[in-house]
């Protein structure tokens, strides 16, 4: 047993080597996706595959990144042989996520590995920035890179089947450096140490995670729990259904009356779904207790093979990670009682062959019991900064002509949902544009009498465009996103 006060110590210190991991990956990228919006996350994993501590960054990156390591586990290893992968179903989420796994060695001994899931503004394929809104299959979404060793020859045949070659290539070598900075500050707290109190430490901090989430589930009331939502695809709504049951200090998440999966792109494999449910749980829970394999342990999640939360290759799935992976966490938040935030990443992808540009908006979320809904932010499955007006107009041939709140489009309420935005952008050269957005037939709904957010819109010279549109912009057009606002929580006073 470690005592109590080193196991803390031990637990900073490994909170700070990812929070390390993290900012070498984001200062040494190049691209604006990762050096200014920050959809980058890091991880540490023990030596059998358990995520033993995270860096507080994109829950749909995190939740889901167990999955890459255990694709890779099994292996040959060795000092100073990293291993890349993006494939959805061989431990990725979708293909513009790439994960790089970097094995760690003490003394010739496998101790560990650092792991890093950074979103590339392209990954090959039909579309600039490989974000299409109506992609039907893997091939359609870019390049599919099961797992394999990274090395040199990798980075360069890898970066030339996509947009932007020195860019993809600066990238990758800088979740290189964030893997290599991870290892070795872990050889440090090693040396420090020694190789028993450090193994002691990973099995020590999964437990407590352990421990602190079945207590928290402990105190909500034993029973099952309902909700369902849509998601709005291109040919109509999708149904995500769920029954959670609490029991004693377990939860089962069981989506067994969710839709099959569909024609479209907005197809889970089952490791975001966790991602997802994962995120709720640490909301409704304590967000406090360290974000660990440990406390992912007395949560079971149910999801049919070939449905829409766990799809079967090669079933398109860009959209999936993005959209499908807000609603599943609105889901479970809802069947608790929880007023809902805007639902959506509102994915905005703009480019040509020279030049990608893709970000994610932020909006309002849903009032809490005791607050009003922040206004304007990324929370939820994202959790990414926006693109600064500065970086983007020096950057990208695009204009900004207007940023603002969208006043009083948050839901009424004794607490009022928070306001989304107002994003426009004109473009300055031909582009082409794509954009998965959710929450524009469906409003964010309010919770114990709240009314719901208003409905986000998406337009282009001022005319309405759908939920998912793909298309071209000239120069001088301008397309406009307005983001949904988040749900009230209690009744209007």
């Amino acid at each position: 047993m470690i005592d109590p006060v080193e196991l803390q110590v031990l637990t900073g210190a490994l909170r700070a080597v990812c929070d390390e991991m993290g900012a070498v990956l984001i200062r040494s990228a190049h691209s604006a996706n990762i050096k200014e919006r920050r959809d980058a996350s890091t991880a540490l994993f023990d030596r059998h595959g358990e995520m033993v501590m995270q860096a507080e960054h994109i829950p749909v990156h995190l939740g889901a990144m167990p999955a890459a390591v255990a694709a890779v586990l099994d292996s040959e290893h060795a000092p100073d042989r990293s291993w890349i992968l993006n494939d959805p179903y061989a431990g990725g989420t979708h293909l513009p996520d790439i994960t790089v796994i970097t094995p760690l060695f003490a003394e010739d001994e496998l101790i560990a590995f650092a792991a890093s899931r950074a979103h590339h503004a392209d990954v090959g394929g039909p579309t600039p920035g490989s974000m299409p809104a109506d992609s039907r299959t893997l091939e359609d979404e870019g390049v599919v890179i099961s797992p394999r060793v990274l090395d040199d020859d990798a980075i360069a045949e890898l970066s030339e089947q996509m947009r932007q070659p020195d860019q993809r290539r600066a990238d990758l070598r800088a979740q290189l450096a964030a893997g290599r900075v991870g290892g070795r500050r872990l050889l440090e707290l090693h040396e420090r140490f020694g190789a028993e109190k450090l193994s002691a430490a990973f099995a020590e901090v999964l437990d407590y995670a352990e421990r602190r989430t079945r207590a928290c589930i402990k105190e909500l009331k034993d029973g099952r729990y309902t909700a369902r939502d849509v998601l709005e695809a291109r040919e109509g709504d999708l149904h995500i259904v769920l029954s959670a049951i609490v029991e004693g200090d377990r939860m089962t998440l069981d989506f067994s009356e969710t839709d099959a999966q569909h024609e479209g792109n907005l197809n889970c494999p089952l490791a975001v779904t966790r991602s997802a449910c994962y995120f709720a749980i640490r909301v409704l829970t304590d967000p406090d207790i360290p974000p660990s394999a440990g406390a992912y342990r007395p949560i079971e999640v149910i999801a049919p093979d070939g449905s829409l939360l766990n799809a079967r290759s090669p079933a398109a799935v860009v959209g999936g990670n993005v959209e499908t992976s807000s609603r599943v966490a609105d889901v479970v938040l809802r069947a608790f009682g929880r007023a809902l935030g805007q639902g959506t990443m509102n994915n905005v992808t703009l480019g040509s062959e020279d030049v990608v540009y893709y970000e994610t908006i932020g909006g309002g979320q849903g009032a809490c019991p005791d607050a009003d809904g922040p206004s304007g932010v990324h929370v939820a499955m994202s959790n990414t900064l926006n693109t600064p007006i500065e970086a983007l107009e020096l950057e990208f041939p695009l204009r900004m002509t207007e940023y603002a709140l969208r006043r009083d489009s948050g839901g009424a309420g004794e607490f009022h949902g928070g306001d989304g935005v107002i994003r426009e952008l004109e473009a300055l050269a031909p582009l082409s544009y794509s954009l998965i957005t959710e929450r524009r037939r469906h409003a964010p709904a309010g919770a114990e009498g709240g009314k719901p957010g208003t409905t986000g819109r998406n337009l282009l010279d001022g005319e309405e465009l759908p939920a998912k549109a793909i298309g071209r912009l000239e120069p001088g057009q301008r397309l406009r996103v307005e983001t949904p606002g988040g749900g009230g929580h209690g009744a209007p006073r």
